[in-house]
C-alpha cells in the first residue's frame, strides 16, 4: 500500500502525516508513506486544497487533518 501525503510541507500537513504514521501502526499494516510537495504534482490529483490524503492513487480526503480513526477506517476500505 502506498499512502501520499500532498501538501507544501506546513503545519498541518506534517500533523496529517504524523496522525497516517499512528493509523498504519496500530492497524499493524505494511504501507510506504510519500511526502509530495511539488506543486506540479499536486495538480495531477486534481485537489484544490492541501494537506490532502491519497491511498494507492486515490484521493481520500483534503483540505483538512484526518484524526487517526478516520484514516483507520480509510485503510480498511
Amino acid at each position: 500500500m502506498i499512502i501520499k501525503v500532498l501538501g507544501s510541507g506546513c503545519k498541518s500537513c506534517l500533523k496529517l502525516e504524523e496522525n497516517t504514521n499512528k493509523a498504519i501502526h496500530e492497524l499493524s499494516i505494511k504501507a510506504e508513506i510519500l511526502k509530495v510537495t511539488d506543486f506540479a504534482d499536486i495538480a495531477k490529483f486534481n485537489v484544490l486544497k492541501t494537506p490532502a490524503l491519497v491511498i494507492d492513487e486515490r484521493v481520500v480526503s483534503f483540505g483538512k487533518i484526518n484524526e487517526v480513526e478516520d484514516i483507520k477506517n480509510f485503510l480498511k476500505q
